[in-house]
């Protein structure tokens, strides 16, 4: 799949135009694909978006595993593209707003208690947008 600027390794796109709620189902559609799938983006940004990534899940096993084998790609000035959505349902944040760790830390972020983040994940990922668009 060649996604463009929607999905990242780790990551998503910006909201420069529609909302965070359209956002969140281009990325499920995306999500209920085969977990094959091959993903081609547009941009190399896993190794930044894995910091992030981190900071949400910082006990995510499957997220440190990839952690080193980016670098060790990096490292070595080779590309992290493609990925797999395999990989992606394990570790990219964006896509895993509906997982209990990935809630608290989005209500740990914005300091308050969401009022039902299982039906609606829109708002979790706003949030992990919003956090991202000032993360460093």
């Amino acid at each position: 799949m060649f996604c463009g600027n929607t999905l990242f390794g780790c990551g998503c796109g910006q909201l420069f135009e529609g909302t965070a709620q359209q956002m969140w189902g281009s990325l499920n559609k995306l999500a209920a694909l085969p977990p094959e799938t091959r993903i081609f983006c547009a941009h190399e940004y896993t190794q930044s978006n894995i910091r992030f990534a981190l900071a949400v899940e910082p006990d995510n096993g499957a997220l440190h595993e990839r952690a080193r084998h980016v670098a060790y790609l990096r490292a070595g000035n080779q590309a992290t593209a493609p990925l797999t959505l395999a990989e992606e349902l394990q570790t990219n944040p964006f896509l895993r707003c509906k997982q209990p760790e990935v809630i608290a830390a989005a209500e740990r972020h914005c300091g308050r208690t969401l009022t039902d983040p299982a039906e609606d994940p829109a708002e979790v990922f706003a949030i992990l947008r919003e956090w991202k668009n000032g993360f460093r």
